[in-house]
């Protein structure tokens, strides 16, 4: 079997250095690296066009103008031909490694349907509570149990991707797959990442108690849309 891991990169250019290191450093047979350069206005392109000419594992999808965290994740997926497919961080809160172990948990189930989703650790309190928040109210809103959403990394089947008819090009992407995965009768594999503190640059939307608020509304109107089944 085979995995492609798409990593949408939004001004990370002092990040990239050290993502594709990690990468070269634990990388296994079988796993390719899409790295989508999502609309970048930090000099990202001149660092891909350094560096990716010594990682044969990698290769680059190039999004002109960002239209956003799951639209730019969805040009990767779009452009992969592997078996498996799914998607992870470029800031190194996620670690490459544990894309590795994400893999092998796949392989594990021996080519059965399955969803594997990290579960982090290490956290603060207020993000860890204000997560737990999020999940209660999806698990009894969606009647489906839902924790850690937006939990990386994120492993499936290409097939399933491509029963997808309606994804969000925003932050919901990660509720909408966590949720057809288990409209779709996936098994669904959490395991446990640790998530430590962004080296370089600043999360694009975890910036305050007014990013949560925008992020709550976009969530609940997203999650009423799913309910619906107007876009699954």
């Amino acid at each position: 079997m085979t995995l492609s891991i798409v990593i949408p990169c939004y001004n990370e250019k002092e990040n990239l250095p050290l993502l594709l290191e990690r990468f070269s450093q634990v990388i296994t047979e079988g796993i390719t690296v899409v790295l989508v350069d999502n609309g970048s206005t930090d000099g990202s392109a001149e660092v891909f066009r350094a560096l990716l000419p010594d990682r044969p594992f990698a290769r680059l999808v190039t999004v002109e103008v960002n239209q956003g965290y799951g639209y730019g994740i969805l040009q990767g997926l779009r452009s992969c031909n592997t078996d498996y497919i799914g998607w992870s961080h470029a800031d190194l809160q996620t670690d490459p490694a544990d894309v590795v172990r994400a893999w092998e948990l796949v392989k594990s189930r021996q080519g059965r349907d399955v969803y594997v989703k990290g579960n982090r650790k290490g956290r603060p309190l207020a993000d860890e509570f204000f997560t737990f928040g999020m999940g209660v109210f999806e698990t009894f809103y969606l009647g489906r149990r839902m924790s850690d959403i937006n939990a990386q990394p994120n492993l499936f089947p290409k097939v399933f991707f491509e029963s997808w008819k309606n994804p969000p090009y925003d932050f919901a992407l990660d509720l909408y797959a966590a949720y057809m995965a288990g409209e779709r009768g996936l098994e669904i594999v959490r395991f446990p990442v640790q998530f430590p503190e962004r080296l370089h640059g600043e999360s694009k939307w975890n910036t305050g108690l007014g990013s949560k608020w925008k992020f709550i509304k976009r969530t609940i109107g997203f999650s009423r849309k799913l309910k619906k089944g107007g876009i699954c």
